[in-house]
């Protein structure tokens, strides 16, 4: 959908929301009363990984100041939902880049900053710990937002092993399966109890909240074959049949395992897999494609490190404000 028609259907929307409320609502508190905002008024968490935070040039820039290097940016799917529904939420958004399930309510964590041209490190890292991102989210906190999972899963530390069996290997076979794919359901296995265990201490902090949880979006093609070997615009030198396997057997299941542990919770998923089958990483063509590669340009070197870019982030923004107004 494009961007305008996107917004004036979000504030069409918005402003039958807001309306209804107003008309239900006995009193609206005076703007001196402690704790009054404006009515209908969400205050909403957004809690999560890079996925959530952005973190790369192609998914706009950077924010605040100083820099803590969780990398939030400007065009990050918080950030534009934030915009499009206004008054209608007030919202903090805690999610870091590289965040793992436990940096939600057990850990403190290391943000790394924004990746480099050369893939280095940060010039401003390393950077002082943060907090457990649920240290935001308190008992009138009224909507949770969070989207974690892809680095519990070893999503980058994988990517990254393929690669190397594929350039040692050319792009035969399924090297980086071979190698890893016995021990990958004893990793989701482990990300499904934490995740699991993730929600039930959101719940615990926030009793009241609705609780949205968001999925990954279609990284790999359906055909792998639509992938370039070699080409650092996509996967470098991750082999077809690897690429496959990444698909089938780590990001499909993630998002099955997110999918199930949020219905356990009588919690809502928003799906953004579906609608990206034709907006993968290989689907450059036309600038169809809604996630960049391990480079979103060569020349000049802009790094993505398989990334979402604005309008990745413009497609998790429509399905999560529909989900927000949906109550």
């Amino acid at each position: 959908m494009p961007r305008l028609r996107f917004r004036r259907g979000i504030a069409v929307l918005g402003a039958a929301v807001a309306l209804a409320a107003t008309a239900v609502a006995p009193t609206q508190a005076s703007p001196g009363a402690p704790g009054a905002r404006a009515q209908a008024s969400l205050e909403w968490v957004a809690l999560g990984d890079s996925y959530t935070a952005g973190v790369i040039k192609a998914a706009g820039d950077e924010f605040e100041t100083p820099r803590d290097g969780c990398g939030r940016t400007t065009e990050s799917y918080p950030e534009v939902v934030r915009h499009d529904l206004g008054a209608l939420v007030t919202l903090r958004n805690v999610s870091c880049g590289a965040a793992e399930i436990q940096h939600i309510a057990q850990e403190q964590h290391e943000p790394l900053g924004r990746p480099q041209a050369l893939l280095g490190p940060d010039p401003d890292a390393p950077f002082a710990k943060v907090a457990p991102q649920l240290d935001a989210v308190s008992p009138g906190t009224d909507l949770v937002t969070v989207g974690i999972g892809g680095n519990s899963a070893g999503f980058g530390p994988v990517l990254k092993r393929c690669a190397a069996l594929g350039m040692a290997e050319g792009n035969n076979g399924a090297p980086c399966e071979k190698e890893l794919g016995a021990t990958m359901p004893a990793t989701l296995a482990k990300v499904r109890r934490d995740y699991d265990a993730m929600l039930t201490a959101v719940h615990a902090r926030a009793p009241h909240a609705r609780v949205l949880t968001v999925g990954y979006p279609h990284v790999v093609p359906e055909d792998a074959t639509r992938c370039t070997f070699g080409d650092l615009r996509e996967f470098a030198t991750i082999t077809h049949g690897d690429l496959t396997w990444a698909r089938t057997e780590l990001v499909e299941p993630l998002n099955r395992i997110i999918r199930e542990v949020t219905a356990a919770h009588g919690d809502t998923f928003v799906d953004v897999y579906a609608g990206g089958e034709d907006h993968s990483v290989c689907d450059r063509a036309g600038g169809q494609n809604w996630v960049d590669g391990i480079y979103t340009s060569l020349l000049p070197a802009v790094p993505a490190l398989v990334h979402p870019n604005a309008k990745g982030h413009e497609h998790v923004a429509q399905r999560l404000a529909e989900a927000i107004l949906a109550g």
